[in-house]
């Protein structure tokens, strides 16, 4: 039994003077009370929250989900587990079947290693993107649903698949749609230059989700003479649709992360990096996308930018800084930060009844933090055990 004291506990309000019990790999209680016999770990005063989450990150410390090694995926995921996050999805690029089915069987693997944090599936991004919105996708791979092929990766995948974001604009979007809820796989819009109209069909089909608000997708615009909502308004108008949000302070600036924060609210927000490669690492060249053919870019003022800095090339977030960026700079309240970080997110991946809270029954993946929300400690289940992990 191990039980964390001293600490300001992140529920649904922050508790001062209670303490949190782990036995057997979850949370046995939280509680006022002290644990006779039990390991005690003085939090001295930081926070004590339910690990975070990223349900979009490509990869981070130098490595990339997609650069078909088993270590890459092992190295990024350390990296980002010591900034706080205790799951995460590996996150595809647009590329051909081989490629993105060894990224699903590397990131499998690796997640089943101790040291690892939780690794429950993967999200794939694309192929089946609009090429108007293609962002730093490679349009060599960008086509239209196919049936025979998404229905392959999928199988193939055995269940290994969480997240797929799509275009819903085009041809077979709506049936590839169904497919992914049928299968328990959530959908998500992104990448798409779609309409409201075209929202509404996968919407009506069980699409719950946009991948990267405002980055990669259409607003409104003017088709003789009238107005049209883009993607943008139809994830505000629609008021089940969740939204992911790079909060990494250069994609979206503060007040328009307030402006997201007023209009979906915590429950409907979820953090993510979105990360490349470059996160964690130092100012200098990178490459955006596999190492052996990807985009060479370069990393500075903390973001990845085209080398003739004419765009962003990705985020370099780690979550850490995501909650900071919320917390400080959009002044949004710690707890309404945590949830977007965590509880928000495992709903979303269908972990709400294991994850994402500090609850008795939970799974004990914890993150401590202090006032400045850099990381102390982190814990991750791992079979019946928890491993924390100092920093």
């Amino acid at each position: 039994m191990l039980e964390l004291i001293n600490g300001k506990i992140i529920a649904d309000r922050v508790l001062e003077g209670w303490n949190l019990w782990i036995e057997g790999g979850r949370i046995a209680a939280v509680t006022t009370r002290d644990c006779p016999g039990a390991q005690v770990i003085d939090a001295g005063g930081a926070y004590i929250a339910p690990g975070f989450i990223d349900i979009h990150t490509h990869g981070g410390g130098g490595y990339d989900f997609m650069d078909g090694t088993v270590e890459a995926v092992c190295k990024a995921a350390s990296m980002h587990m010591s900034h706080g996050t205790t799951t995460l999805l590996p996150t595809t690029l647009s590329y051909g079947v081989d490629s993105i089915e060894a990224a699903i069987r590397h990131a499998r693997e690796a997640g089943d290693k101790p040291d690892m944090p939780n690794i429950p599936g993967v999200h794939l991004e694309g192929p089946y993107f609009s090429l108007k919105q293609a962002g730093a996708q490679d349009p060599a791979y960008i086509k239209s649903p196919a049936k025979a092929e998404y229905e392959g990766i999928t199988e193939r995948a055995k269940g290994f698949i969480k997240r797929w974001s799509f275009a819903p604009e085009l041809e077979g979007a709506k049936e590839f749609c169904e497919y992914l809820t049928k299968h328990g796989i959530s959908p998500s819009i992104g990448h798409s230059d779609a309409e409201y109209a075209d929202v509404l069909k996968v919407y009506e089909k069980g699409c719950r989700m946009v991948t990267h608000l405002y980055s990669g997708m259409s607003g409104i615009v003017r088709k003789n003479a009238y107005r049209v909502l883009g993607v943008v308004e139809s994830a505000y108008l629609l008021d089940d649709m969740a939204v992911e949000v790079i909060a990494d302070g250069c994609h979206l600036p503060v007040e328009l992360l307030q402006l997201i924060y007023k209009g979906k609210g915590a429950d409907k927000i979820c953090l993510v990096t979105d990360s490349m490669r470059g996160a964690g690492m130092p100012d200098g060249p990178s490459i955006l996308g596999r190492k052996q053919d990807g985009m060479p870019c370069i990393i500075e003022d903390g973001v990845a930018k085209l080398t003739d800095r004419s765009a962003f090339a990705g985020s370099t977030a780690t979550f850490d800084r995501l909650v900071r960026i919320m917390h400080k700079d959009a002044g949004i309240s710690i707890e309404e930060c945590v949830k977007m970080a965590s509880t928000t997110p495992a709903r979303m991946i269908g972990l709400s009844g294991c994850k994402g809270r500090l609850q008795e029954g939970y799974d004990a993946d914890i993150v401590i933090f202090d006032e400045n929300i850099q990381v102390k400690k982190v814990f991750v289940k791992k079979g019946d055990m928890v491993r924390m992990h100092c920093y």
